[in-house]
Parts: C-alpha cells; sequence; structure tokens
C-alpha cells in the first residue's frame, strides 16, 4: 500500500537538491563559481522563476545557520601567527580599503535617494568582495601563492573579519524601543559583556579538555555533535542578549583557533557548512525579482558601474600605494571588484532589522550579481592586454614570486618517531603541522612546544584541513600498518603532488610499502640496531675504520635481500645474513668484487 502522505518538507528537498545538482556544475563549468550556480538556482525554482517553490523568506530561517558555521570556520582559520605575518596586508590594505570603499559607496547610495541608515548598510556590504569567488579564480590560476594572490587574501580575509562589526552595525541601527535610563543602559552593557565573557571563558578553559575527553572514546560522531554544539551554543549565547549570531560563532571559532582539535573541528562542521550555506544562496536567489529587475534597469546597470570602478580604483590605488607593482596592482584590482556573500547576509540583516525593505534588498543583491557574472570577463580582460602588451615588447613583470616561501611538511604521526622526524625539520627553518589520534600523545607535544592536532590520518577532509594540499612532503610515522596503507593510498589520489616517506614497522612492512610505491621508506629498528651494532664493536677494540667498512657491507647486503624478497618471498637471500665482511683492497671496491 502506498503511503498517504510525504514526510515534510520533502518535496521541497527534493525540488532544492535537483536544482542545485544541474545549476552549480554548469555555472562552475562556465567559470562563473558554485555561489552564482546556486543562486541561479533558487532564482530558477523561486516564486519569480517556474514557481516550483514559495518564498524564500521561510527558508533563510535555516539557512542563516549555514552563516552561523562559516563564520565559526573563518574564526578557526585565523591562526595568531598567520595574522602576525600578514598584518600589514590584513589590517593596513584590508582595512583601507573596506573603509574608503565603504564611504564612497555610502556616498552614491544617499544621491541615489536612500536614507543615511539604509545607505551606511548598503554602501559597506557593497564594499565587500566574495572570498569564495575571488579564492576559485586565484586557485584555477594557480596563482594563490604569488605575491599579488596572497594580498588579495590578505584583503579578503580583513573583509570576512568586518562582517562581524557590521552584523553589529545593523543590530545598533535597527529603529525600536531601546534602553532609555542610564540604570537600563547599564544593565544592557552587562549583560553583553555577560554574555561575551561566557563564550570566552568557555572556549579557553572549558571545551579542550571536553574534546579530550570526547576523543578518547573514538566515537567520531559525538565529536561531530560536540562542534556543532559549539558553534551553534556560542551564537545561541549572543542571540539570548540581543546580539548577531554568527559574532558569537565567530568569537568561539578564535578561541579555537590554537586548540588541537581546530582541524578536526573545521573538517566535522565543513559539510554543514557548504550545504547550509548553499541553501542561503538558493533562498536569496528565489527572493531575486525579475520584474523588479526589469523595471528598474537602469538603477541596477548603474549601480554595477559605480561598485566596480569605485572598487577597481581603490583597489588599485591603495596596492600601488603599498608597495605593489603596477601589473599586481592591476590584477588585484579586477580579481576583487565584485560584491560578495556576506552583502546578502547584511542586507539579510537589514531587512529583518527594517532597515530597508525587500524591494531595496533585491535590487542590491542583483547589483551584486551581476558584479559577479562581470568578474571573470574583467579578468580575462586584463590577461587579453597583458598578451598585446607582452606581444609588443613592453616587459611583464613575472606575476609569481616564491622569495619568502618554504616547503611546507605534514607529520600524521607525533609519537617517539615522529617527534624527532619534527625536531629535524624545525632545525631547518621548515614549517610543519603534525596530527595525532591519541589526546595523551597530543598534550604531551604541546607541553615540549610543538603544534600537533587531533586528527584520523585515513580521512581526507581533515588532512585537507590539516594542509596536505599545499603539503611538499607527507611524513608518515604511524605505527598501524593498515591505516598507514588505507592513509598512502587516499593521498596518492587526493594529493597526488606530496612526496610521501614512510615508517616501516619491519622488514614485511618494508616490502609493502616498497610495492605501494611510496617516495621514501625506512624501518625504524634497522636503524637503530645499526648504531647499537657499531657501539657494541667499539666497545670489543674494533678499529673505526673496519667498522665503517662493516655497516657498509651490511647495509649492501640488505638492500640486496629485500630487492630477492619483493620477488621470491620472505626466506629469499638468507645466506646474505651470515657471511663475513671482507676487508677492503686496493682491488676490491665492493663487497661482491671482494667475496673471493
Amino acid at each position: 500500500m502506498a503511503a498517504e502522505s510525504a514526510p515534510p518538507l520533502f518535496a521541497e528537498a527534493i525540488i532544492f537538491l535537483s536544482a542545485t545538482v544541474v545549476a552549480v556544475p554548469i555555472a562552475k563549468r562556465l567559470g562563473l563559481g558554485s555561489v552564482v550556480g546556486y543562486l541561479a538556482a533558487g532564482a530558477a525554482i523561486g516564486p519569480h522563476g517556474l514557481q516550483l517553490l514559495g518564498s524564500g523568506e521561510d527558508v533563510l530561517h535555516v539557512a542563516e545557520l549555514g552563516v552561523v558555521l562559516l563564520l565559526f570556520v573563518i574564526g578557526l582559520e585565523l591562526d595568531p601567527q598567520k595574522l602576525w605575518r600578514m598584518k600589514r596586508d590584513i589590517f593596513g590594505l584590508g582595512t583601507a580599503q573596506v573603509m574608503l570603499t565603504g564611504f564612497c559607496l555610502f556616498g552614491f547610495a544617499q544621491l541615489a535617494g536612500m536614507g543615511q541608515s539604509a545607505a551606511l548598510v548598503a554602501g559597506f556590504g557593497l564594499a565587500l568582495s566574495s572570498t569564495a569567488f575571488a579564492l576559485q579564480i586565484l586557485q584555477e590560476r594557480g596563482q594563490l601563492s604569488s605575491e599579488y594572490g596572497q594580498r588579495a587574501f590578505g584583503i579578503l580575509l580583513l573583509q570576512d573579519i568586518a562582517i562581524v562589526p557590521l552584523l553589529a552595525m545593523v543590530a545598533i541601527l535597527a529603529p525600536g524601543e531601546g534602553p532609555s535610563t542610564t540604570a537600563e543602559i547599564v544593565q544592557e552593557v552587562l549583560l553583553v559583556l555577560s554574555a561575551v565573557a561566557a563564550v570566552i571563558l568557555t572556549g579557553r578553559y572549558l571545551i579542550s579538555p571536553v574534546f579530550l575527553l570526547l576523543a578518547a572514546t573514538r566515537a567520531r560522531e559525538v565529536m561531530l555533535s560536540a562542534a556543532l554544539l559549539v558553534a551553534l551554543g556560542s551564537a545561541g549565547i549572543m542571540h539570548t542578549v540581543g546580539l548577531s549570531m554568527a559574532l558569537g560563532a565567530f568569537l568561539a571559532g578564535v578561541l579555537l583557533a590554537e586548540s588541537s582539535f581546530r582541524h578536526t573541528l573545521e573538517a566535522d562542521i565543513e559539510p554543514f557548512r557548504s550545504l547550509l550555506m548553499g541553501l542561503f544562496f538558493v533562498a536569496v536567489g528565489m527572493s531575486l525579482d525579475f520584474s523588479l529587475v526589469m523595471a528598474n534597469w537602469a538603477y541596477i546597470a548603474g549601480g554595477v558601474c559605480v561598485v566596480m570602478v569605485v572598487k577597481g580604483l581603490f583597489l588599485w590605488g591603495l596596492s600601488r600605494g603599498t608597495g605593489s607593482s603596477n601589473s599586481d596592482a592591476m590584477r588585484i584590482a579586477v580579481t576583487l571588484p565584485q560584491g560578495g556573500e556576506f552583502a546578502f547576509v547584511l542586507f539579510t540583516a537589514a531587512v529583518v532589522n527594517s532597515i530597508f525593505d525587500y524591494e531595496t534588498a533585491n535590487l542590491l543583491n542583483a547589483i551584486v550579481i551581476l558584479t559577479m557574472l562581470l568578474t571573470p570577463v574583467a579578468c580575462l580582460g586584463l590577461d587579453v592586454l597583458a598578451t598585446r602588451a607582452k606581444a609588443r615588447g613592453v616587459e611583464n613583470p613575472s606575476i609569481e614570486t616564491f622569495d619568502e616561501a618554504t616547503p611546507t611538511v605534514l607529520v600524521v604521526g607525533f609519537g617517539r618517531f615522529g617527534m624527532v622526524v619534527a625536531q629535524i625539520l624545525t632545525s631547518e627553518g621548515l614549517e610543519i603541522t603534525a596530527i595525532d589520534n591519541r589526546p595523551d600523545r597530543i598534550a604531551y607535544a604541546r607541553k615540549q612546544g610543538y603544534r600537533v592536532y587531533y586528527g584520523d590520518a585515513t580521512r581526507a577532509d581533515v588532512l585537507e584541513a590539516a594542509g596536505a594540499g599545499d603539503a611538499a612532503l607527507v611524513a608518515m610515522c604511524i605505527e598501524n600498518d593498515k591505516v598507514m596503507a588505507q592513509s598512502i593510498e587516499m593521498i596518492r589520489e587526493d594529493f597526488p603532488k606530496a612526496l610521501i616517506f614512510c615508517r616501516a614497522t619491519d622488514r614485511a612492512h618494508a616490502m609493502d610499502l616498497t610495492k605501494q610505491g611510496v617516495d621514501f621508506q625506512i624501518r625504524e629498528t634497522f636503524e637503530s640496531s645499526v648504531v647499537f651494532g657499531r657501539a657494541a664493536l667499539e666497545a670489543l677494540g674494533t678499529p673505526l675504520d673496519r667498522i665503517d667498512q662493516i655497516e657498509e657491507d651490511v647495509r649492501y647486503r640488505d638492500e640486496q635481500r629485500l630487492a630477492e624478497q619483493l620477488s621470491g618471498g620472505m626466506y629469499a637471500g638468507s645466506d646474505k645474513l651470515h657471511r663475513v665482511t671482507p676487508r677492503k683492497t686496493a682491488e676490491a671496491t665492493n663487497p661482491d668484487a671482494a667475496a673471493e
């Protein structure tokens, strides 16, 4: 018998998923990015398109959780050391761009007839660029590590941080009855400060011990639940006192940026963040009224030109003024002139707080969408100009600069073996990131001054969050042979550019690793045994030059035996274990030549 009715929202979910599955791949294939695909999907299925679904306002209430999780992830990525290295670009160049562009666009918005509060929100909302969109362009062009790519990233990072005070600004500008007496104002301030203090104290002193306890259970679903609880709980505390939920999530993320569980938290949250952010963009697309856009096409076209020209000029001028070459400044200007996803967040918050209506939000959203669509065109146009200039013999400075770049290494497993490996690498000044799945090891390593994070070596999302995609080398220092084999297979598939160096637990494991084609493997017991044997011979009075001969011969015979075992099995080459090392002569320079 057929079911009487489908579960609630079942049909809506099917429509949502079908639209995104079609629209997003097409948008990415056209080079427009996934955000444009989500917006197009929402516009197609919404009340102003095919009318498959009703208003997007109801969807936004759920989808806004995606913004909360996005701010939490951004907070997790704000490593204080990374911020310090990029402080000039982030807090200097980035702040200047947001402030100057925001106030300039605020002036244009007032000239267009907006009220002061609405113009302020519109101006600063349009001053923000799309992090997802711009980073995709930089990554596809392979220029994220270039000098201009790093400067663009610094600007985007400041813009991501700026959304927090901007959301607070929206709450302040919102019309309504606030505290009137001095006592009420003091009470409101104390309540807000208490909520912030509660989030800070909980994040600093309580969350890490709780995660250490949960990690010992090895139950991934519990860790996932705890990660969502931290993000949403912090957001809920801030919402209770009238502040932005995104502010609470962001603050919790920053407090956990130095936690051992940072990368696992990021990997666990990412699927929920991506899905809910996609839902958010679909809901924004559903609210796009095409008849309204067509009726105001001149207003929107003018807005697109003003936004892209103003942002482009400020980006170029500020980049030039802070040391970038003309080529790099131009590339920054054409990579970041678009409106961003946070503009949708800000405009939605403005509608909720009655700063402006849905009609105004739709017009501003249309401007943002069109600037996104035109950014790849601007990049292609600059490429054409650069090609023509090069053909005319005009020097075009190289974009790729790696003067300050150093190789990064991901150490997987941080026991006694991994710690020594890390000591050698850091002695050369190399940057390492280490993960382990044992909380006791992580706690011990952190007391020794190493930055070790909780993570599962068999999860590609955790390795990606830990930096495997950018690592020049992955050092596999774990003891479990099966886990290592599974991890190697995954790294070969997902991160093919990284070298794989492995710790072999015994001879059989070394043979398996050789068959897997790793770049380097070594038996930990073999090297320590060689050193042990050398010390024993020296204590028994054997001359040092003779000890060197013996070590060279033993290593040579071991390599021969391993080669025979790979084809003949574990017991092949056993005769090489019992030879006496011949003494070297002028005529015999290797063990085989002197064997007679």
